[in-house]
């Protein structure tokens, strides 16, 4: 589905949530030919993507069941038809969940960068006890597949489930340090009768994190980009954290990102060589072209 088309469903279904949280009942038809979609489509949008709503339908006619009558507020309309059209994107938003969404803790668990994902067929049970767990704000125990092999955590603090550019992590709190867990890479979860206290400064950090290398301590890079490829940069941020802090005579930019990790920069910068160089730290450069002449030699 391409965004422009993504972006009509959202309205579609969002204009159907206003109305039925008015108390108007719906003549699929009529819906039809305002949106200037065939009536099958509208029919789709009543009977499957509006499921987890208590519709009732009336010679013909779709109403919401009058005990939800003006309980939606803008965000949830929006919420709910966002999700209503781009279900593979959560792996447990099945009609129970979908239900769920009207407890709206649940929006505070989860958090998506990124329009695109991974198939996660046969771990739904394994998100939702997450959900589970960053709602209750329980302590959990798990065991993680690292390249070096399993490794056990214990007394974890889940704060949110993120998906960034289309793979979910596990953003938790290990002792003092804050961690990314690759979702799939989580082995064996147990959640524990332990709870923990909620902080408002990891929740902001996470929110305001270009990416997902989770670190209280940032290292400030600058970076050249040369004119060739300056409007790439410009017409978004393809460096975590990136500020363009000058544009220069000759078209090109300069600059900087501040990242928890020289791999949230480092490949940026070799795809686009020799168009993009580091020119602080220094060292960096270095480090970086001694590596590639390695790998050519």
């Amino acid at each position: 589905m391409t965004s422009s088309n993504h972006d009509t469903l959202v309205y579609r279904l969002a204009q159907m949530l206003v109305k039925l949280n008015q108390g108007e009942k719906l003549d699929p038809q009529a819906l039809a030919d305002e949106f200037g979609v065939n009536l099958r489509t509208i029919q789709r949008d009543l009977n499957a993507r509006f499921a987890y709503l208590p519709l009732q339908k009336v010679d013909g006619r779709y109403h919401l069941d009058p005990a939800f009558l003006g309980k939606l507020s803008t965000k949830d309309i929006e919420r709910f038809a966002g999700l209503a059209g781009v279900r593979g994107l959560f792996p447990s938003l099945s009609d129970e969940f979908l239900r769920d969404i009207f407890d709206t803790r649940i929006q505070s668990a989860l958090l998506v960068k990124g329009h695109h994902y991974e198939n996660m067929a046969g771990k739904e049970a394994l998100f939702r006890d997450l959900e589970k767990a960053i709602i209750g704000r329980h302590q959990i125990e798990l065991d993680y597949l690292k390249a070096e092999g399993k490794k056990f955590y214990a007394a974890v603090s889940p704060y949110k489930l993120i998906n960034n550019k289309g793979v979910w992590y596990l953003a938790a709190l290990d002792g003092e340090k804050l961690k990314a867990f690759s979702f799939t890479k989580i082995a064996r979860l147990r959640l524990l009768e332990t709870s923990f206290t909620w902080s408002q400064k990891i929740d902001k950090q996470l929110a305001e994190e270009d990416g997902i290398w989770l670190s209280d301590e940032k290292q400030e890079i600058v970076l050249k980009i040369g004119r060739e490829v300056a409007s790439y940069f410009k017409r978004r941020r393809l460096i975590a954290n990136q500020v363009i802090e000058k544009e220069l005579e000759d078209g090109g930019l300069i600059i900087s990102a501040k990242v928890g990790h020289t791999n949230q920069i480092l490949p940026i910068v070799r795809y686009w060589i020799p168009h993009v160089r580091i020119i602080s730290p220094e060292t960096l450069q270095v480090e970086m072209e001694q590596g590639l002449a390695e790998y050519l030699n």
